[in-house]
């Protein structure tokens, strides 16, 4: 499965709203620029994550983004299954009747392991576990500036 911008843009932006959290509400504006994301792309990946719940979008002067959930919450199997759809690597796994081998098809099974393995490890990922990523790597990177 290989995942579409939709689905790693949309993590890096709630990486980047964690990692802002005490700024909140974020401007649109300055996560994409942060992100280097396309402002006009990033507005089509909020409304999937405002209508799951995850983040809040308020109007006005002192408007913009803010995570409802705390970034512990925030599991990366559904980031990615709101934005890219079931995860399976072969269609027959979603919808058997694609394949009239469904059935009898040994690859399936090791197909739909591979699924569950995908889906188990997304689950196990928090958005804050990406944000301590994220923090460390720009430790490291500003270390490597002073040397």
């Amino acid at each position: 499965m290989k995942l579409s911008t939709r689905g790693q843009y949309a993590t890096r932006a709630l990486v980047d709203l964690a990692m802002h959290r005490d700024e909140a509400p974020i401007l649109l504006k300055d996560i994409a620029r942060r992100q280097q994301i396309s402002q006009r792309y990033l507005e089509h990946l909020i409304t999937p994550l405002v209508a799951a719940g995850i983040i809040v979008s308020t109007r006005g002067p002192k408007g913009g983004i803010t995570l409802v959930k705390s970034p512990e919450e925030i599991r990366l199997d559904e980031v990615i299954q709101l934005l890219e759809g079931a995860i399976a690597p072969v269609e027959c796994i979603n919808n058997p009747g694609t394949c009239i081998r469904s059935r009898s098809c040994a690859t399936r099974d090791v197909w739909d392991e591979l699924r569950q393995t995908m889906t188990d490890f997304l689950r196990s990922v928090t958005i804050q576990d990406l944000m301590e990523r994220q923090r460390e790597k720009e430790k490291s990177t500003e270390v490597m500036y002073y040397i």
